[in-house]
């Protein structure tokens, strides 16, 4: 009989090829775009969100999250992994932030810029057809940043400096969306942008951190960030989340600060029996 999978979670030296995989996979697939437009849009049509180099990069963090995990912990490991999204219970408060708190920002924010509250869609089924793509779009990043990259991070450093700096890798890793037409980005200014993702990070580093390492929550942070319900706001939306994270700083200042106060499992040890069950072990 082979051996079973040795059990083993990932260590901070991961980071590495983390981090390598994620831009290596979105960066190469913006490449074609930069290196063979004709061949690409041939082929796959023009450049848009909806484009599936577009979505092969948007999915490269997870993409790199699970060959990772796979590696080290193998299905087993990988199943542990997924059962951080049954990880939901977090202090009310957060509920609030999530679906009161958000939506209010953008509101504000297109107050402040004068633009329309109410998106303009074509029809119901059209705005529902978006809602859904965007489920199933931005929040798969968080089973890469939040879901190996800060855990690991936090393992080196407070989640203050954990969230500062993977919020600064998350927004430069948005670089090419702001060089290539046909991206919702190709109209945002990218410092606005990068300043509101370190901003962002900050605040989802603290929900992750009080959900005790779910994914979950910061999924749906990420898709209510995506959400075409709300207003368009940019760049004043920026300033808004940058106030935010300082006073989520403020609120969360006894846990941000201290390396106590971060989860750095990466495969949780409570989700191993369950992971082992389903791999036959």
């Amino acid at each position: 009989m082979p051996e079973p999978h040795r059990f083993t979670d990932l260590r901070p030296g991961d980071l590495v090829p983390f981090f390598g995989l994620t831009f290596g996979i979105a960066w190469g697939a913006f490449a074609l775009f930069a290196f063979a437009p004709g061949v690409v849009e041939q082929v796959l049509g023009p450049p848009s969100g909806s484009h599936p180099l577009f979505i092969l990069a948007v999915y490269a963090p997870a993409i790199a999250a699970f060959l990772l995990v796979l590696v080290r912990g193998g299905l087993a490991g990988l199943m542990a992994f997924l059962s951080r999204l049954a990880i939901w219970r977090a202090p009310p408060v957060w509920y609030a932030v999530l679906f009161l708190g958000l939506p209010a920002l953008f509101y504000a924010g297109a107050l402040i810029k004068g633009a329309p509250l109410v998106p303009d869609f074509e029809s119901a089924a059209a705005f529902l057809a978006v809602l859904g793509f965007m489920a199933i779009l931005g929040p798969m990043e968080e089973f890469g940043w939040r879901g190996v990259g800060l855990p690991l991070l936090q393992r080196l450093m407070t989640p203050f400096a954990a969230s500062i700096v993977l919020g600064v890798i998350w927004g430069v890793w948005h670089l090419p969306a702001f060089l290539l037409s046909g991206t919702l980005q190709s109209n945002w200014q990218f410092l606005p942008f990068v300043l509101g993702a370190t901003a962002i990070s900050v605040m989802v580093t603290a929900l992750f951190n009080a959900t005790r390492g779910g994914l979950l929550l910061p999924m749906l942070f990420h898709w209510q960030l995506n959400n075409p319900a709300w207003p368009d706001a940019q760049p004043f939306d920026t300033w808004l989340f940058l106030a935010a994270a300082g006073l989520t700083l403020w609120l969360c200042r006894h846990t941000m600060f201290s390396r106590a106060g971060g989860v750095t499992s990466v495969i949780p040890e409570r989700g191993i029996e369950r992971g082992k069950a389903a791999e036959g072990l």
